[in-house]
């Protein structure tokens, strides 16, 4: 079983809970809750009928970068080609959280099951969020 998708726009990365002062409460900040529904949908957009994945599942995550608008032609080019990565925010582990966390109980039953994981920051036209999920 393999689930293929990309969600299209800037990269949000999982960010930390938030402490409620008045209430002594925590929550999970607006801004990465809308990035997991909207990952939820893109999925169901997609599979319609899905079944969670029982066994072990393997993510291999592409996330897609702007380039910024003051990148001169050379290192745009060479942005394009890959020899030059984003080493800029989100981390790539605040990435791997979010994707996790949006697919959990959809893709696959429970995050644990992940033994396998691949993620790559990319340059590109772009911005986008490639994430494919298979047992194996």
């Amino acid at each position: 079983m393999i689930y293929e998708f990309e969600i299209f726009g800037s990269i949000v990365g999982k960010a930390r809970p938030r402490m409620n002062t008045r209430t002594g409460r925590a929550y999970t900040p607006t801004k990465t809750k809308l990035y997991e529904y909207g990952l939820r949908q893109w999925f169901l957009m997609n599979y319609p009928n899905f079944k969670p994945i029982e066994n072990r599942v393997k993510v291999t995550i592409i996330a897609y970068f702007e380039i910024p608008k003051s990148t001169s032609k050379k290192k745009e080019a060479e942005m394009l080609n890959g020899n030059i990565s984003p080493t800029k925010r989100p981390d790539a582990d605040n990435i791997i959280k979010i994707v996790l966390d949006g697919m959990n109980k959809f893709a696959f039953k429970d995050d644990t099951q992940v033994t396998k994981l691949e993620i790559e920051k990319k340059y590109d036209v772009n911005p986008r969020v490639y994430v494919k999920i298979e047992e194996y």
